[in-house]
């Protein structure tokens, strides 16, 4: 049985000497704490660093973003995916602003009625921003107490689930919840990594029963690999009198008020020049023509490996008002204002690609 004391002093002593200077520790303000713990979820953290420095800038406070339009706040999470959480973040600083004031409640349960706050994020700023003492359990500190306490349990599962909370509450020092959280983490972000842990340093490697019974690379249960399903798409840059169409997602679909440009999947045997003019029709009503070739990008979504055959694209007729059927909004602009609109990964990469072009032969 792990002497939970030890433990404890062993790995607070550890971050206060080791603990990496982050922007939103300065003060531990609620609000910073906050938005850095929905950025970091699934994105590395010097992209989280920068993409939180820029926010701040942007939205300072609840009450600025409360009263932000979604789509400058859809702008300024562009290319950390997962908008819903963008969107319940604006949701929440309503919220916010409207019934507390500006302010973040302290106690979990207030912050679990929040939009897009679950129990790890609502435990986060409950005892990062106040020192409540309250637990956290994220992919890290299951990994940390896999190993730690030699858990062999199905990684996700409902026992396993309950395992790891049961360990957090039951080895957090009272009155020390912030830095023994974040000593957590940061230990498995440094230290115990999913691959290659560095168990020379670890602080708290004199009480890991894995490395004790030499199952430190069996810890956590290793998951089953899940198939990468390859998806080949097209989309066109339709240019019409010096101005491009984009078209604005509808609210409840993938990428939702995300721009874009018209496109979709390819069909079976079917030509990727063949799917852009489909897809225009389909979804504008406009029939259009190719003028050639941009690029090819590729984008990894989760298990989806997605090829996008891009076109340059012109009119087939003089008409340029579409009907959209797959669409809520749309505009047509110089391409250089495509800046100020939020697009989904593989249509940024498209934009990016043509910016980076010395000299453009496409417009």
């Amino acid at each position: 049985m792990t002497p939970p004391h030890a433990l404890q002093k062993s790995l607070l002593h550890w971050f206060n000497i080791n603990q990496r200077n982050l922007p939103w520790r300065e003060r531990y303000e609620p609000y910073q704490i906050w938005i850095s713990e929905i950025m970091a979820q699934q994105t590395q953290m010097d992209r989280v660093v920068e993409y939180f420095r820029r926010w701040m800038e942007t939205f300072p406070d609840i009450h600025s973003l409360a009263n932000a339009p979604e789509e400058k706040v859809l702008k300024c999470w562009e290319g950390l995916g997962y908008y819903s959480r963008a969107r319940n973040v604006l949701k929440s600083a309503k919220i916010l602003n409207s019934k507390y004031g500006g302010r973040i409640p302290q106690q979990k349960k207030e912050l679990l009625a929040l939009p897009g706050i679950g129990p790890y994020t609502a435990g986060a700023i409950a005892s990062i921003a106040y020192n409540e003492d309250v637990a956290l359990v994220d992919a890290n500190i299951e990994r940390i107490f896999a190993r730690i306490f030699n858990i062999d349990l199905i990684p996700g599962s409902p026992e396993a689930k309950k395992e790891y909370w049961q360990k957090a509450e039951a080895i957090l020092p009272s009155g020390q919840a912030r830095n023994f959280n974040q000593a957590l983490m940061e230990l498995g972000a440094l230290v115990c990594r999913p691959k290659s842990p560095d168990c020379p340093s670890c602080p708290v490697a004199a009480y890991c029963l894995a490395l004790e019974y030499d199952l430190v690379p069996e810890r956590p249960q290793p998951k089953k690999s899940k198939k990468i399903i390859p998806i080949h798409m097209a989309t066109g840059i339709l240019l019409h009198k010096g101005l491009v169409f984009i078209q604005q997602r509808l609210v409840d679909d993938v990428w939702g008020a995300l721009w874009e440009f018209p496109g979709g999947r390819m069909e079976k045997d079917e030509p990727p020049e063949q799917t852009v003019v489909r897809e225009f029709l389909e979804e504008t009503e406009l029939a259009v023509r190719i003028e050639s070739k941009i690029t090819t990008t590729i984008h990894h979504y989760t298990r989806y490996k997605v090829t996008l055959h891009c076109f340059l694209l012109s009119l087939e007729q003089s008409d340029s008002d579409p009907v959209l059927h797959a669409a809520q909004d749309f505009h047509w602009l110089p391409f250089e204002r495509v800046h100020d609109y939020a697009f989904p990964a593989g249509h940024r990469k498209l934009i990016e690609f043509i910016v980076e072009q010395s000299n453009p032969s496409f417009f």
